[in-house]
């Protein structure tokens, strides 16, 4: 996939994120919201909290439905840095919020987590669109696949 520059700089914020989530102990995941070229919301993954529900993609989607009209909802992206869970995707539909553009897919994810041998999730991990049909949905990039397969390798070793 071909992304402009200036997505290649949010997926890169979400990289960062990931980073410090890992680096909190947690599991590397990170999103940023924006429309119209600005950054208005952005996250990292907070489930060691014990609270599995604590996505950075469901918080933006909480975040969005209480603080944009549906019209500006409609009209944000969600950079991540890696696709949708289906919980997230479905919280996305729900609110209305528009594209997603994605680092790492699902499957890819999938696959790293059985090359390292880490428990499968609790579930089915499928493509946003298997959730959310209406959602216009963009990954993985490649530019960036290898940095957040890096950080899930050092999440997974530490549990090891």
């Amino acid at each position: 996939m071909v992304v402009q520059e200036s997505e290649l700089t949010y997926l890169r914020r979400c990289v960062e994120l990931a980073a410090q989530a890992l680096e909190a102990g947690d599991e590397p995941f990170g999103s940023v919201l924006v429309s119209e070229g600005a950054v208005l919301a952005e996250d990292h993954n907070r489930v060691a909290s014990g609270d599995r529900t604590r996505h950075p993609e469901f918080e933006l989607a909480r975040w969005s439905a209480a603080h944009l009209t549906p019209e500006q909802r409609a009209a944000a992206t969600v950079y991540t840095s890696g696709e949708h869970c289906p919980m997230c995707a479905a919280a996305h539909a729900w609110v209305g919020l528009g594209r997603i553009v994605y680092v790492a897919s699902s499957a890819q994810l999938s696959a790293w987590l059985t090359e390292l041998g880490a428990p499968a999730a609790p579930v089915r991990p499928l493509p946003v669109n298997d959730i959310a049909p209406g959602v216009v949905v963009e990954g993985p990039v490649p530019e960036l696949t290898d940095e957040v397969r890096a950080l899930h390798v050092r999440f997974h070793q530490r549990q090891a």
